[in-house]
Order: C-alpha cells, then structure tokens, then sequence
C-alpha cells in the first residue's frame, strides 16, 4: 500500500488543488483498482440515460461520423437549445466549455476591485482573480453546521462594499443549501452590487419539497442585469468528459463575452448533449432518474450517520463532507479507502476554510454506496 499510495500523493501534488482525474490514475499507477469513485461528483444512472440515447442515435445509425468529420454548431445556436429547456431568450445564455471555463471568463472580464468569496468553497473563484481583483473571503461556521447566515452575510458585504459577490448553491464541499427565498433577498438588498455570481452546479439535487421540485433563480436574470447564473452540466447529467456547461447573464454582458472568442467552444458531441437537453422525451426520462438518484443519496447519508468516529454535515447536494473524530487523518483514511478498498474520496487537507480533518464522498449507485459504506465502516474504526 506504502508504494500505491506514495504514487497518488505524487499525482496529487502534480493536479494542485484539484483531484486527480481516473485516467491519469489509470495511466500512472495501473496497480491501483478503482471499484467506487466516490470523488467526482455526478449522476451515474443519467450517464447510463444518454449512453442509452447515444448509442441508438449516434453509434448504430453511423450519425457519429459526421459529428467527428465536421465543425459543430457556434456558440449562439447552441445556446438556442438551452432556450428551450429554460425557457428564456438565448440572447442571455452563454454556452461554454464545462462551468469552468464561464467562471474564468466572468471574473476575468468583470470582477474589479473586491469579490467576496465564501468559505469553504470550489477553489477556482479564488485561484482566478486577476491582478485587478481582491479577494475577500467570508468564512462559514462549523459549529452550526456551515450553514450560510444570511443576514450577517449581507450586513459583512455591505460593510466590504465589493465589485462581485459569490455563492455557491448548493455549496461545494459542504452540500449546504440556501432557500430560494434566501437567495432573492441576497440579490434584494445587495442590488448595488455590479456582480452577483450565483453557481448552480448542483441545484437540480437540491429540493425544498417531498416532490424533489428543482429549484433555480435563471429568471432573476431577466430582470437584474448584476445577476450571473453559471450551470454545469457535468453533475447531474453525469457527462463530465462532455465538458458541457452554461452561463446565464444580460445579453450585453453574453454579446461582450462573444466578441472576445469562444465561437467554436463546444465539440460535436456536446452538441448532441445539448440537442437532447432540450428534448421533452429525454428530460422526461432524466426527471426520473434524478428523483431517483436523489432518494438513493438520502438513505446514503442516513446510513452513513451510524459510523462511529465521523461527523456528517447536512447536505442537499450529490455528496456529503465527513469530519474525522478520535485522531482519524484525513490522508490516512482517504489512502486506506483508495488502496484497499478501491474507493476513491476527496480529501479536503487542501481546502482553505475547514478547521480538522475532512474528506468528501459522492453518493454513487446503491451498490456502489454499499461498497463505500462497508469501507468507511472499516477504515474508521478505532481499536
């Protein structure tokens, strides 16, 4: 295990404050099996739905030797497809190459002076602030769960008086959730502000009613031009090698961005994806699978609540952060996990903003969360 786990420390090191990707895994440390990865974030049984609809459309009609032969779609037509779906003009939607690449193009073009990011959080809001951008960090409590206190989070920015604000909904890698309730005040009362970015990576696993209703604020766009929505496509949907994902924002701000590139931004079959997310049949089917991946996460962080020498922190994302107790490293456990069990988890020693040791760890499949459950119950016991 010694020489397994060196190698992935190594890897690590090499991926900064990101986790390795499984290939390069595969690729640099072949003896490692990896049975569960229980690391990156999305949904496996709506992979499973658009393999189903890929292989029929694309591989067994032969359609897939045109979408690898010829130039995809640009940008604004592909946004047409999103239009449908969300059912706002395509003039306010940025089409890009996974979340990321909308995140740096927005800081990047607009974030000037002060941004106030919430920690813990997805380290690239900060990793991208230029020379021009101050980050100002807002810290979250652990001691109440890391739930965001919304009116002593709008008194703090009110007093920083920054450029752009940032919050990430559901957050990442806590999973906490702030009512859409809570999110329109936040745009209320800090109207002024000239960049308000909310992410909704993770909005279609968060819900507020028995009925897993999604819940999204694309609409406030329409009416505040300071509202930024960045939407990745890579969790829910489970086509993170896809790299699909959008941006909704004021048209201005979208024909802006237009005008410094990203014209060819998508490849052909991320096209395809796009063409299916805008199709009644496909996300009738999706819908099923996602309130089902979502009652299957639930029982998950139920049944991780009886392991001893873990603290589970509420969460209505696909993952749950874990708290190790009783001297329990978060290194250690994450490379038991990894070397012998084959379940791959984030260990969170890099993120800024958490006080002792965590680690992250995706719901999966309902037996691959048995495998996950089985492990943890293992690596964390204490003798």
């Amino acid at each position: 295990m010694n020489s397994i786990s060196e190698k992935y420390r190594l890897l690590k090191e090499i991926s900064g404050s990101h986790s390795p990707s499984l290939n390069s895994i595969k690729e640099k440390i072949p003896e490692l099996k990896i049975n569960v990865d229980a690391c990156f974030l999305s949904n496996p049984y709506a992979t499973e739905l658009f393999l189903e609809y890929f292989k029929r459309e694309m591989l067994d009609t032969n359609e897939i030797y045109s979408v690898l032969e010829f130039y995809p779609s640009q940008n604004k037509i592909i946004a047409n497809y999103v239009e449908k779906q969300l059912n706002i003009d395509s003039g306010h939607i940025f089409i890009c190459n996974g979340a990321i690449e909308a995140i740096q193009a927005v800081i990047h073009r607009y974030s000037k002076g002060k941004m106030v990011v919430i920690l813990p959080t997805f380290s690239s809001y900060y990793e991208y602030a230029t020379n021009e951008c101050e980050v100002v960090y807002y810290t979250l409590d652990k001691t109440n769960n890391f739930k965001l206190d919304v009116d002593d989070y709008i008194e703090s920015v009110k007093k920083i008086r920054p450029n752009t604000i940032v919050l990430i909904n559901p957050n990442n890698p806590d999973g906490g959730y702030v009512s859409q309730n809570e999110i329109n005040k936040i745009i209320e009362e800090l109207y002024w502000v000239e960049n308000i970015i909310i992410d909704e990576s993770f909005i279609h696993f968060a819900y507020e009613d028995d009925d897993f209703t999604m819940k999204s604020i694309v609409s406030n766009v329409l009416k505040k031009e300071n509202v930024i929505v960045i939407k990745s496509m890579s969790k829910d949907f489970g086509i993170a090698g896809l790299r699909c994902g959008y941006a909704v924002m004021s048209k201005e701000r979208v024909e802006d961005l237009l005008r410094n590139g990203y014209l060819w931004n998508s490849n052909g079959i991320a096209e395809y994806f796009f063409q299916l997310y805008s199709r009644n049949d496909f996300f009738e089917r999706y819908e099923i699978v996602r309130k089902k991946y979502i009652n299957e996460s639930k029982l998950f962080f139920d049944n991780l609540l009886r392991i001893d020498n873990i603290k589970i922190y509420p969460s209505r994302a696909n993952f749950v952060l874990i708290e190790l107790l009783n001297g329990l490293l978060a290194e250690e456990v994450s490379a038991k996990l990894l070397c012998d069990f084959g379940v791959y988890v984030r260990n969170c020693n890099d993120k800024i903003g958490l006080n002792g040791e965590f680690i992250r760890v995706a719901a999966r499949s309902s037996h691959e969360n048995k495998i996950i459950l089985k492990a943890l119950e293992d690596v964390t016991q204490i003798n």
